[in-house]
């Protein structure tokens, strides 16, 4: 081999290893890629959807309602699944639940189809985060753990940024039915691809993710968990309940807010485009935070993503046409500044023995309560969509001032 390519091959080597991309690693990476390239064609317009099908404001509020709810109760067993039955295997069953619900949004277009499918596919992410973190976790050293998990979350971003302009684009040809179903047919074949991507690349497990087959029984009872975390993981979770509460009290209206509500509306495909610059945004910043936060403390990152998550729908209040909306929307993507950061923290601050479980039982303590913010904000946006942000900006502040005074590194 040329010194050229001795040298190449060296190069390559490092930013593997920088970017920790180790097989396992690799493959969920492909598969949060096709499975969230395809949902997130049609998730963000699921509200213009329900809209489209007859359902009304109420709707709305049940779909991101049920998105935060079932957020929280897949959480859980997603994470206890891992442990009990290994991380591939759950997830491979996992992908075949999202098949289904994809399936009956394209098979039946009515709005309370579209809710039952979305039961099955809407919290994906949900129910898989568990195995692929602690996959993730397990992989990789503790030194680059917030590297992996910050692939992680740069490559959900991927999807969440090309989606939703091929999604747009896709209703603005076809319409708002034709194209929504069309995009729900495609998100199914790209889940399904996914499956023998998963089997090929993801190593064989021991009976469980974690080490409970080594260490005794494992806990099972969110309570139980509960007790086993930390002062430090509570501290962490309370002020996390307290900014979902700022994000998903607007979350599903601001489609509505920027193309039915604001004194000049965007297309479909502008707001899809809006989302693109959002996800950028997030990408832009992965790396080089997950680089300094795995050297240094992790609180200032994760403070800082609070603060422009309170942020947010105090500056959307006051945006009323694209370009307008344009800077809004970079300052949305920048929310994600520290959230990798937080996941990796919470990892960290997990017991060794169970972690999928105990990141499960986090996010389903965390849901369970930030659900009344998704379902409240259909309420509050009927009183007024001035009402809804300024509520939202509210919990920030509180979040953000917890988190401040009560918030621990490891």
């Amino acid at each position: 081999m040329s010194d050229g390519g001795e040298k190449q091959e060296s190069a390559f080597r490092r930013a593997v290893d920088l970017l920790g991309l180790r097989r396992s690693v690799v493959a969920v990476l492909a598969v949060v890629l096709l499975v969230d390239l395809g949902e997130r064609m049609g998730e963000r317009f699921l509200p213009i959807y329900l809209y489209a099908l007859g359902g009304g404001a109420l709707s709305v509020g049940l779909l991101s309602g049920l998105d935060t709810l079932l957020s929280a109760l897949y959480s859980f067993p997603g994470g206890y699944l891992s442990d009990r039955i290994g991380c591939k295997r759950a997830l491979m069953l996992f992908n075949c639940v999202a098949i289904v619900g994809f399936l009956i949004v394209v098979l039946f277009p009515s709005w309370k189809a579209v809710i039952a499918g979305a039961v099955l596919f809407i919290s994906w992410s949900a129910i898989s985060a568990p195995a692929m973190l602690t996959l993730i976790a397990r992989v990789l050293p503790q030194s680059k753990r917030t590297m992996g998990v910050s692939m992680h979350s740069l490559i959900r971003r991927v999807p969440r940024a090309v989606g939703p302009l091929l999604g747009g684009a896709l209703i603005g040809v076809l319409g708002e039915q034709l194209g929504m179903r069309v995009a729900f047919s495609v998100a199914a074949v790209m889940a399904t691809i996914a499956l023998p991507v998963q089997h090929v690349l993801i190593k064989e497990e021991r009976p469980a993710c974690g080490l409970g087959a080594d260490k005794g029984p494992l806990t099972s009872h969110p309570v139980t968990l509960l007790r086993r975390m930390s002062k430090p993981l509570r501290s962490l979770l309370v002020s996390d309940i307290l900014i979902r509460f700022c994000g998903h009290i607007p979350a599903a209206f601001v489609v509505i807010w920027s193309m039915k509500v604001i004194q000049h509306p965007v297309s479909a495909m502008q707001f899809g485009l809006l989302t693109s610059i959002e996800m950028v945004t997030a990408i832009l910043v992965y790396i080089p935070v997950a680089y300094f936060a795995d050297r240094s403390a992790k609180k200032p990152f994760i403070l800082v993503s609070f603060l422009f998550f309170t942020l947010f729908p105090l500056v959307l209040l006051f945006a009323h046409s694209f370009w307008v909306l344009l800077p809004v929307f970079i300052l949305r993507g920048m929310k994600e500044f520290g959230e990798p950061t937080r996941k990796a923290l919470i990892l960290d601050l997990a017991p060794e023995e169970q972690k999928a479980s105990v990141f499960g039982a986090y996010y389903l303590i965390r849901d369970l309560i930030v659900s009344l913010a998704s379902f409240g904000g259909a309420f509050l946006w009927m009183i007024s969509p001035t009402v809804n942000l300024l509520s939202a900006f509210f919990f920030g502040i509180l979040g953000t001032m917890w988190f401040a005074a009560r918030g621990k590194d490891v």
